[in-house]
Parts: structure tokens; sequence; C-alpha cells
């Protein structure tokens, strides 16, 4: 990949006559690079895209980890070539100075000492995922975030508003991208997830009647972080931080070298690589393990994917209208039910004959229709 300055080379010299094969030795490439830049625009910026290196070292990460918290618990010090022949017994291939780089990179003697353990999973596999709200007002848009508790897998996807569609329309799609559903999901204050607190006591709120009855749908149970205890959800927090200056700035900054406007389209298609290439084949500096690997143990332990939502059940409407102290003698409020096949309608069939007949004692009792 050529550098912006070689590349404007390029342009300048075949304008002023001089041909392919003088350039491709002043810059010491090959003719067919030079031909290749010189088909493209003038203002061209070439784009740099590196993947992580998967180096020798990565596979025996978590190993060296508990090497180090052993010879820590026994009080005792470690030479890395004793961690280096061990793991040479495990297959390793690498040199010792590529070891002693990795370990310095990740600064695994230093955190070794340290109170909290190297390797850390707080929650188990396929037990929780943490959501969030990550918002750029620059550019108008938001980011749905959700980052799996055991494995550290993300998932990301740009939209234009926060609504309670929106966020059922990601759910879904970030349950596709993991290949299932976690037990529970993490919130913190959504007014698309929770609109009261504490209304039913002490840690019971009163949540979105609609997403609870997608929750339960798709068979998962909602958690909300306690108020003023938003690290209850660091991973995602943490996750939001790395996306923000490792991804989102450096996009847009791309971006506005061509002249062009961070949209939609192109974010997604950009993070979604991203995600794939990058977020989730990193080593993680909690777990020392790339998330993709950890998400390929943890798929065995999260529920099947659901069926598609079709949206409020009409039993759901019952209970909200019962929570709502709804009379009969008044008047029926409007509740909006998504298209559904007529079976779904038949449950209010009885309710509302009930009601009908109700409504008509009551305004006729005068006359006599209780004997009739």
């Amino acid at each position: 990949m050529l550098k912006r300055k070689d590349v404007k080379m390029i342009h300048k010299w075949l304008k002023e006559g001089i041909n392919k094969s003088q350039i491709a030795r002043r810059l010491g490439i090959s003719r067919e690079t030079v031909r290749k830049y010189a088909l493209k625009p003038e203002g061209h910026i070439p784009i740099i895209t590196r993947t992580p290196n998967e180096n020798l070292v990565d596979e025996y990460l978590p190993y060296i980890a508990t090497m180090l918290e052993t010879a820590k618990a026994n009080k005792v010090e470690i030479p890395t070539t004793v961690i280096y022949d061990e793991i040479v017994k495990r297959g390793y291939l690498g040199s010792l100075r590529w070891l002693q780089t990795v370990m310095q990179r990740y600064n695994l003697r230093k955190r070794a000492k340290e109170e909290e353990k190297l390797i850390r999973f707080e929650t188990d596999p396929g037990k929780q995922m943490q959501v969030d709200w990550i918002e750029f007002p620059k550019d108008n848009l938001s980011a749905f975030v959700a980052t799996m508790g055991y494995s550290r897998a993300s998932y990301v996807e740009y939209v234009s508003d926060e609504k309670l569609e929106t966020l059922i329309s990601c759910h879904l799609n970030a349950f596709a991208y993991f290949g299932g559903v976690p037990v529970e999901g993490l919130y913190d204050n959504m007014k698309t997830v929770i609109t009261k607190r504490n209304t039913y006591g002490y840690g019971k709120h009163q949540l979105n009647p609609m997403f609870e009855d997608f929750a339960k749908h798709c068979g998962f149970t909602i958690r909300v972080c306690k108020s003023y205890r938003a690290k209850t959800k660091g991973k995602v927090e943490r996750f939001n931080h790395y996306l923000r200056y490792s991804f989102h700035n450096s996009l847009s900054v791309r971006l506005a070298m061509k002249r062009y406007e961070m949209n939609i389209d192109n974010a997604n298609s950009e993070v979604r690589r991203w995600l794939d290439d990058v977020a989730n084949k990193r080593i993680h500096q909690t777990t020392l393990q790339t998330p993709f690997s950890l998400l390929a143990e943890e798929r065995y332990h999260l529920l099947p994917l659901p069926k598609p939502y079709l949206g409020i059940h009409p039993k759901v409407v019952n209970v909200i209208l019962a929570k709502e102290n709804f009379k009969i003698t008044t008047k029926m409020k409007e509740v909006y039910i998504p298209n559904r096949d007529m079976q779904s309608y038949d449950l209010f069939i009885p309710s509302m004959t009930f009601a009908s007949v109700i409504s008509t004692i009551v305004s006729q009792a005068k006359g006599g229709m209780l004997w009739n």
C-alpha cells in the first residue's frame, strides 16, 4: 500500500511526461503498481486496514496466566525461560524473544501481582447480555451495542432513533449474530425498557409492557441496573469507549477526507466488517482470548433463536388495561396492535361480548332489561 505522497508524485510525474517504468524505478515499486494508482483519481487517499495479527503465543496466554497466578499463590518467581520451556512442550513454535514481547504487551507479570485475577469471567456462559445506547449527535446517529458477559463478543448497529420498535429489531439482529438468546439482558434506565422504578416495591420496577412481552417471547429475563450503579454493566460500557475511539472517530475522519458524510448505510457496512475482522478477533485484555473463540463455546449455552416477533399479544392488552384501572363504563382507550393473523383476535371475542352486554345492562337498567 503506497503512501499518500507517493500517489501524488505518480500523478505529478505522469503530467510531466515521465513514463511508468521510470516512475517505478524512482519509487522502487513495480510498473504494475504505478499503472494501478495512475488509474485512480488524482485525490485518491490510500486506506490501510489492518486486521490483528494472530501470533503464535495467543493460544497459550491463558496457560501462561495460570502459571503466573500459581507462582504468585506459592510466593515464588518463575522466569520467562521456564514458561517458554513449558509452552514449547505444548506445541509452541515461536521464539523466546517473541514470548517476552507478547507478555510485556499484555503486562502479564505486573497484572499477576495485583489483587484481581489475570483472567476473569464474572458471568457463566450464555448467562447475560449487556445492552446500551451510544449517541453520536454530530452525525445524527445512535448505536445499539450488545456485549456478551462471558465471551465479550459484541454486536453494534447504527440507527437513526432509539424507539421501542428499533430496540426490538436490534435485539433480534444481535441474537442472530451471536447465534442464540442469553438467559438475561441487563439494561440501565432506558425509557423503552423501564417506565418507573420500584413501582411494586424495592427492586420491582414497572417495565414497558411491549418490551416485557418481547422478552417473554424470546425467553430472556430483563434485569435493570441499580440507580447510580452504571458500572454494573461495565463490560458494554468499556466496549462503548473502544467503539467510539477505535472505530467511529476513525471512520468519521476517513469519510470526511473523501468529503463523504457518515450515514446509517456506510456506518453499518463498516462496523460489521470491523466487528468481524478486528473487535471480536482481538485478544481481550480481561480474558486473554479472542471474543469469537469464547463465543464458539458460549453458543452451546444460549437459548434457541426465537420465531419472528409480530407485536404485542392480545392477552397483554388485557393486562395493560387492568393495570390502568380500565372500567367498562368508561370509553375504551385506543390500543395499538400490529397486524397479526385473525386467530389472534379470537381471544377478544368473549371479553368484548361480555363488555357489550354489561354496558347495555347498565345503560338500560331502569327499563327492566335485567328481567328480560
